[in-house]
């Protein structure tokens, strides 16, 4: 896993940020969803590489990157925190300009940087999400119960940690094999890393933190720019799963039209999980966009 990939922490903004970085090129940011961390990019990132610099962080509360103690409002685990962490973590690296691909919450961290650091971004993928303004705004019952977990590990600290630290490796694979296109979409060994952190309660924690913005920070920042009209400009690429996620009956190519001034993408046939549950083609378009 992540053969001739180098391993680095890099201090950030009071946080330790680990990351594998492998390959030659232009600089390619990939940025991992939960209940995963920088594993999910294992077999695709290699096929990058031949291509890219690829750089792959665990985000701050995932894997083994600080978990910070959490602050008044949990901003310290907001997307723009988080994208801040990225930019500096690229700086130290000697990249000014870079491109970002983001799965589930790494796509939110990715947009955010997009909206908040315009003048880094080259160009931007997002795997399997709307904005989180929209995620909410346009919520109905279907999409309630698909994304049940919004709202429960956004509840008030103690409570869904507790439900989850009983058994943590359940409710991984409650989430996992619910959103996925195809039982146990992952390989043994990146399975057994996730639920290893998964069990972690500092990652719990952290993790909840982080869905605790959905309704805080993060929609906040997301309806300022909605409202004023500050859009991505950076072309993005938006690719979905169409056999996962339930609740999701709108295009979301229609819906990122309204939020960036260059945007394409499609449906994969797979799950919520494309770089695991169909790394080939997701790794072809990322490729064939990246070098348009």
């Amino acid at each position: 896993m992540y053969k001739n990939f180098k391993e680095r922490y890099i201090s950030v903004s009071g946080v330790e940020i680990f990351l594998r970085i492998g390959g030659e090129g232009p600089p390619l940011l990939l940025l991992h969803g939960y209940p995963q961390n920088h594993v999910m990019w294992h077999i695709v990132a290699p096929k990058l590489a031949n291509y890219f610099t690829v750089i792959c962080p665990d985000m701050r509360g995932y894997g083994r990157s600080d978990k910070p103690a959490r602050v008044k409002n949990f901003e310290n685990f907001s997307k723009r925190v988080m994208a801040n962490d990225m930019v500096k973590v690229m700086e130290t690296l000697g990249y000014k300009k870079f491109s970002v691909i983001g799965h589930d919450r790494g796509g939110r961290c990715g947009y955010r940087l997009a909206l908040d650091f315009p003048d880094r971004l080259e160009k931007l993928v997002v795997l399997d999400i709307v904005p989180t303004y929209e995620q909410l705004h346009r919520l109905n019952a279907s999409g309630a119960y698909g994304g049940f977990h919004w709202y429960f590990m956004g509840q008030e600290p103690g409570f869904p940690e507790k439900l989850i630290g009983a058994n943590p490796e359940f409710y991984f694979a409650f989430l996992c094999n619910k959103w996925a296109g195809k039982e146990d979409p992952f390989t043994p060994e990146a399975r057994e890393r996730y639920i290893a952190d998964f069990k972690n309660p500092e990652t719990i924690r952290a993790t909840c933190d982080e869905y605790r913005n959905n309704a805080r920070a993060d929609f906040e920042h997301d309806k300022t720019d909605k409202e004023s009209g500050h859009k991505i400009i950076c072309p993005i690429l938006v690719l979905w799963g169409n056999l996962g996620r339930p609740g999701r009956n709108e295009n979301p190519l229609e819906i990122w039209r309204e939020w960036a001034v260059d945007v394409r993408g499609r449906g994969l046939a797979c799950g919520h999980f494309l770089a695991e549950e169909l790394p080939d083609e997701t790794a072809a378009e990322i490729i064939s966009f990246m070098v348009d």
